[in-house]
């Protein structure tokens, strides 16, 4: 199976990348599955039900959240109609939407999208392992999925590499997100699950995490705000992780990183024609 995930959606920017890129890519890369993390879609703060469609109607199979998950008001209640959209699984019993979806691919098979966030300077909700252990338990690697994708949305590093080994064996892919620079330490783990830190943003990288740089550089330098963040608006570089899974046990086969366009200096996976 093919998988691509694609790492933060921020502002115009960002969406503008995946709708000019992303459909080119499905055909050309003969891509089973795609999964965006898009809390940033909504001009940096969350995302509405118009933007969460855009990205659906681009080639996403699925949308996980974040910490800015509910920044725009309607998501609280458009959630529940949008079946593709992931809330982090980890949030209290009774938050709106659901921290896992199975998503049927292009192709046929079925993929366990999880979605969790890590709680070392974020807000602790709660833990992340537990509740990504209940999910595995309730649904395992071949047995009920065909392949298993977690999105770890979490500041630490730390973390996030625990977790992928945590669950390594038992999902195809545990891909870090939130920090918005990608790291070059993907690659397979013992058990076959691939990992990579942090896939990066898709946003506009002459800027400070995906804003305009002059409001956050002030605020360093005075303490004081002078004004709302915003989106950079120059052209994003399309960042992701490309992963390719074994049909028979579900586990990782390849991985490789996806940085298209912008600032950043190109990588394409090379396994791919």
């Amino acid at each position: 199976m093919r998988i691509l995930f694609i790492g933060d959606i921020v502002g115009r920017s960002g969406r503008t990348a995946i709708t000019q890129r992303l459909p080119g890519l499905i055909a050309e890369w003969k891509l089973d599955l795609v999964v965006i993390n898009g809390e940033n879609a909504a001009g940096g703060f969350g995302i509405t039900e118009a933007i969460y469609n855009e990205l659906i109607d681009a080639g996403a199979d699925a949308i996980t959240l974040g910490n800015h998950a509910w920044d725009q008001r309607e998501a609280l209640v458009f959630i529940e109609r949008a079946p593709r959209l992931v809330r982090p699984i980890n949030y209290p019993p009774g938050t709106p939407g659901r921290g896992a979806a199975m998503i049927d691919t292009r192709s046929g098979a079925r993929v366990l999208v999880i979605n969790a966030m890590g709680r070392i300077f974020l807000e602790p909700l709660d833990d992340p392992f537990a509740a990504i252990e209940r999910e595995l338990a309730a649904c395992a690697l071949k047995s009920a999925a065909d392949a298993i994708i977690i999105d770890m949305h979490a500041e630490v590093t730390s973390e996030k590499q625990a977790l992928g080994y945590f669950v390594d064996g038992r999902a195809s892919l545990v891909v870090g997100t939130h920090t918005h620079a990608p790291t070059a330490d993907h690659r397979i783990l013992p058990g076959g699950t691939a990992f990579m830190s942090d896939v990066g943003m898709t946003g506009d990288y002459e800027s400070v995490i995906g804003m305009n740089k002059d409001e956050p550089v002030s605020r360093f330098l005075r303490r004081i705000p002078q004004s709302k963040f915003e989106p950079a608006l120059g052209p994003a570089t399309l960042c992701g992780v490309a992963v390719e899974t074994d049909d028979a046990t579900g586990l990782a086969r390849r991985i490789g990183a996806v940085r298209l366009g912008g600032k950043l200096e190109e990588a394409r996976p090379t396994f791919w024609p």
